[in-house]
């Protein structure tokens, strides 16, 4: 997920605080509050209709991939029952295109392991092997199909091994467009009677736009296209690649979001460039300050809040959460789990890789670091971890 002198420094200022209301909740400041008043101030707060990002709880509940711990990730399924299980932001939306230019939702480009394209013989011969981000990946991928081929796949368990309970799912579900998924947000919202927030990410930008497939232009062309490229739209935009993020910070004022990877790794924007900074320069209040000037919000690795030792087992924070308050931005890590092998080794219970460890512990200590919210698999283990924390 550098970047850019950007004309909008003085907007994104806007956009910041409009961010930070949504974590927050109305009556809050980014730089004055803890863990537990941050979260204590803004988790009462109820979703409603109109009343824009201040509406959203705090430490916000994000469904990551929708509800993928009970359902195949990105599909219609998934993001509905993360609506159901109460998620106060769904992330519908890995963002990569077909080869005729649409906008689908696959957690990768390459989709042997998230549909059953392997099943189709009609598809043997698109199987290949492609350099993507600097690492060599065999399999089928989105920009060698239209969108109507990819509409005969169906979507499938990505780790049966962690999930097998979801392999039942198997095969209902097509993969949904990005349109498609904007028009579903319209219809939740009417039927539920409150707004319902999105959570997309550009998957691999500077390798679709040296394929003539650029992603910031066709997501800023929907989001206009359907009303939603505003400042208080229900939409916000994330990448790991900040150049990215800095480019959609010219095309829609939606709140945005630069993603960071584990420390010492660097953007794959940053080595297409010959930049030579790693995540840890991002991360250090100087490059805070920078990311803040184009975006509103960094959604790190939970280990860059708080590493784990050799053993896996969870150690000091860091001061990351501080010093991204202090510039600004809100800090939504990923991603919380409820198995065994996502979780610190203090928390683990069992030696099943789909067994649940004791991960409301493991909420408890991210929870407080201060962290505005959090991407989870599982929204209504979330939701009652939220709760637990706000009440103690």
């Amino acid at each position: 997920m550098a970047t850019r002198e950007s004309n909008e420094q003085a907007s994104g200022t806007g956009r910041r605080a409009l961010l930070g209301a949504a974590v927050l909740g109305a009556g809050g400041t980014v730089l004055g509050l803890g863990g537990t008043a941050r979260a204590a101030q803004g988790a009462g707060r109820g979703h409603g209709r109109g009343r824009g990002p201040g509406s959203l709880p705090v430490p916000t509940i994000i469904g990551h991939r929708g509800a993928s711990g009970y359902r195949p990730e990105h599909t219609l399924g998934s993001y509905q029952l993360a609506l159901d299980m109460g998620a106060d932001i769904v992330e519908a939306g890995d963002l990569v295109p077909t080869k005729d230019g649409h906008l689908v939702c696959r957690h990768e480009p390459e989709i042997g392991g998230t549909t059953d394209v392997a099943d189709h013989p009609e598809f043997a011969g698109r199987r290949t092997t492609k350099t993507l981000d600097g690492v060599r990946v065999t399999g089928w991928f989105t920009e060698d199909f239209t969108l109507a081929e990819l509409k005969r796949l169906r979507a499938v368990e990505r780790i049966p091994a962690n999930r097998p309970h979801n392999t039942l799912y198997d095969g209902r579900w097509e993969i949904p467009t990005f349109e498609e998924v904007l028009r579903w947000q319209d219809e939740q919202t009417r039927t539920r009677g409150k707004q319902v927030w999105i959570y997309p990410e550009l998957k691999h930008p500077t390798y679709f736009r040296a394929l003539g497939l650029g992603l910031e232009e066709r997501v800023a062309r929907l989001l206009r296209r359907h009303g939603k490229d505003r400042r208080n739209s229900p939409v916000i935009l994330q990448s790991f690649e900040p150049t990215a993020v800095e480019r959609l910070s010219g095309l829609v004022g939606n709140p945005l979001v630069v993603l960071l990877g584990a420390a010492g790794t660097r953007p794959w924007d940053f080595t297409e460039a010959g930049d030579p900074r790693t995540v840890d320069d991002l991360i250090t209040p100087k490059g805070l300050k920078e990311i803040a000037s184009y975006a509103q919000g960094i959604g790190p690795t939970l280990d860059l809040v708080v590493p784990r030792d050799g053993a896996g087992r969870l150690t000091e924070p860091t001061t990351l959460v501080r010093d991204a308050h202090r510039a600004g931005l809100i800090v939504h890590p990923y991603t919380l789990r409820n198995e065994n092998p996502f979780l610190p080794a203090e928390f683990r219970e069992g030696a099943g890789p789909d067994a649940y460890g004791d991960v409301f512990g493991a909420y408890r200590a991210y929870f407080a670091t201060g962290i505005d919210g959090v991407f989870t698999d599982h929204p209504d283990t979330g939701l009652l971890a939220r709760e637990d924390f706000v009440n103690r």
